[in-house]
């Protein structure tokens, strides 16, 4: 098989290779997360005059019919309101797209009308990451915990509900005892500000990247932004990040989004 090349980001041929040939009695459904960074302005390499942002190129490549013809959904689409960890690229735009089974994500790639509006993708996107992702048992929050009315931040007209996504690389070894140490003393803060957990996924490839590696990709859901971050700022889980999450942590990227689609806690409900 021939890995094809794209300008925005580095293919990983192996993990290619195993969505392409999962055999079907062992395939099933993964979410693919897809992280987008776009140009200021649409590069087309055939030289057509378009004045067009990047975001304006990926508005146009928006692929649901090609989506639907495989039987995917988009389950998550949301714009990044602030990123708050990582080095470039600084993200723009957050997706997760449920496919029924690794193969469909491959034959899609294939359809011709995936195929002619993928010029529109090549000219407004600068970097992407889409990382495939398996749902992981998340810790179960505790059976009181405040209704969004009822927190000290709910949302607002001004400031409604967001959701946290945290890619994270695990220093090898301490993805257990310190992360859960971590865990522990920010829910305790989290918790009361409303925290909910939509969906942690563990990472099975990272099929277009930077060739970096990722462990697992977590997303929290909070009443507010201002909710958030006064977790964020608590002395207790300051303390946390010092003493395990910086210890645990390899690299990672955190950001607030703001969602137009969310269905992703109930894609990933048995």
């Amino acid at each position: 098989m021939t890995t094809p090349s794209v300008r925005y980001g580095a293919i990983d041929p192996d993990y290619a290779r195993r969505l392409a040939s999962t055999p079907a009695a062992e395939d099933g459904p993964v979410w693919m997360i897809n992280l987008m960074a776009y140009r200021p302005r649409a590069d087309y390499v055939d030289g057509r005059p378009d004045d067009v942002s990047g975001r304006e190129a990926d508005d146009r490549y928006a692929p649901l019919e090609s989506l639907a013809a495989v039987g995917a959904e988009v389950v998550l689409f949301a714009d990044v309101d602030q990123q708050l960890l990582g080095e470039a690229p600084h993200w723009d735009r957050v997706a997760v797209v449920k496919y029924p089974t690794r193969r469909a994500f491959f034959d899609m790639q294939s359809r011709p009308e995936f195929v002619e509006k993928h010029a529109h993708k090549d000219a407004g996107m600068a970097h992407t990451f889409v990382i495939g992702g398996q749902p992981l048992p998340s810790p179960v929050l505790p059976a009181d915990v405040p209704d969004w009315s009822e927190v000290p931040h709910p949302p607002t007209a001004g400031d409604g509900p967001i959701v946290v996504i945290h890619v994270i690389r695990f220093h090898p070894g301490r993805a257990g005892s310190a992360m859960a140490s971590y865990q522990s003393a920010a829910g305790a803060v989290a918790v009361p500000q409303g925290l909910r957990i939509p969906a942690w996924f563990g990472v099975e490839g990272t099929i277009v990247g930077d060739g970096r590696d990722w462990d697992q990709v977590r997303f929290n859901a909070f009443p507010s932004k201002e909710a958030f971050l006064a977790v964020v700022h608590d002395s207790d889980r300051l303390e946390a990040q010092r003493n395990y999450r910086e210890v645990a942590i390899a690299d990672t990227y955190t950001m607030i989004l703001r969602p137009s689609v969310d269905r992703l806690a109930s894609s990933v409900s048995p």
